[in-house]
């Protein structure tokens, strides 16, 4: 089963959307660590569902449970074992379909894996609801990585045909970092009218809207990953395509590279303040699959939301015969804009592996 990611901080998923509870067991936090709750609270907050017209619905506080691994409001080094029960389920929404096999879901690739045991209510345990106890792992990620004084930004750089300012043409990225810690949507306030315009065309129309989330990660140490398919690009994107929607990882100027000269796709190397730099970042923070010490910076690409209101073409699992299906239940019209969050939380736990990694080889 994949559902574990990281090797030192490891992080294993359990749990299906419709289920009694989500969770997730988190090994590899030093023991006496104190956790900063509030911040778990926020990051789970900026992607709980329910939290306007631009999110699905369905209405869950996320309030978490831990069950283990920590005692006297610090972590004892064991396990820690964190659960979410699910309440506002809806799963009748499901039933008069479930033979209809929904486009773009995992509905049949899960039935034919399982041999038609999957629980197959809002997706099961293929479901973006998943990603709240990533979200969890990921904060405590964040706040280890905090003390190493390495910070993961992510904004929603683009949503349909609207596309907002890069984090790369930003002169000084702190004032943002703090501004995106205070708000529920990862989103620049200068673009965030247009994206939401984009995303309510999309949904008056019965239809979906897909998405790019762009990430740096700053003060990242020079050396950390390996060569050939131990790289920072493949470990990255081992987790990032872990979240459901994404279809798409690029680093740095990504596939734009192959259009540039050498000349200029090349990062040259300078001196800054008795530091080795370079001077552009087309490579992503990145040279033979091991960080040189500039900001990570790559992208990720979310599809539409399958889930849409508008008839699709399908067929029946259970007739053999293609239907007309109409999707009733509640769906985001853009799950880019939850999964800002969910990919800061995903690149925070691969960082602060690799990082670990790299402390355990000396």
């Amino acid at each position: 089963m994949g559902s574990q990611i990281g090797e030192i901080y490891k992080v294993s998923i359990f749990g299906e959307s419709h289920g009694t509870a989500i969770g997730c067991v988190i090994e590899g936090i030093p023991a006496g660590t104190k956790l900063d709750l509030d911040l778990i609270r926020k990051r789970m907050a900026q992607r709980k569902p329910g939290q306007g017209a631009f999110t699905t619905p369905r209405q869950e506080g996320d309030r978490f449970e831990i069950l283990s691994g920590f005692f006297n409001d610090q972590t004892t080094g064991t396990p820690l074992c964190m659960m979410i029960k699910n309440h506002d389920t809806r799963s009748k929404d499901y039933e008069k379909t479930k033979a209809l096999l929904r486009p773009a879901h995992a509905d049949y690739t899960g039935a034919i894996k399982w041999h038609g045991a999957n629980d197959f209510r809002g997706g099961g345990h293929f479901s973006a609801r998943l990603t709240a106890p990533l979200v969890f792992a990921g904060a405590i990620a964040e706040q280890l990585l905090d003390a190493l004084n390495v910070k993961v930004i992510s904004q929603v750089e683009s949503v349909g045909a609207v596309n907002c300012k890069s984090l790369a043409e930003y002169d000084d990225i702190m004032p943002l970092l703090d501004q995106f810690d205070k708000t529920p949507l990862l989103i620049h306030p200068d673009y965030e009218a247009s994206v939401l315009e984009e995303i309510e065309n999309a949904r008056n129309a019965l239809d979906s809207v897909g998405g790019v989330v762009e990430t740096l990660v700053l003060n990242m140490p020079v050396g950390v990953g390996n060569p050939m398919f131990d790289t920072i690009e493949s470990e990255l994107s081992y987790g990032l395509f872990g979240i459901p929607a994404v279809k798409g990882v690029s680093f740095g100027t990504g596939f734009e590279l192959s259009k540039m000269r050498g000349s200029e796709a090349n990062d040259a190397f300078i001196i800054e303040e008795n530091v080795i730099k370079t001077k552009t970042n087309h490579n992503g923070g990145i040279n033979g699959g091991i960080s040189n010490g500039m900001p990570l910076w790559f992208r990720c690409a979310f599809k539409p939301t399958p889930s849409i209101a508008k008839p699709q073409d399908t067929v029946n699992l259970e007739t053999f015969k293609a239907e007309k299906l109409e999707i009733i239940g509640r769906h985001d019209p853009c799950v880019a804009l939850r999964g800002a969050v969910v990919v800061k939380a995903v690149t925070a736990i691969k960082i602060y592996d690799l990082i670990r990694k790299e402390m355990a080889n000396g």
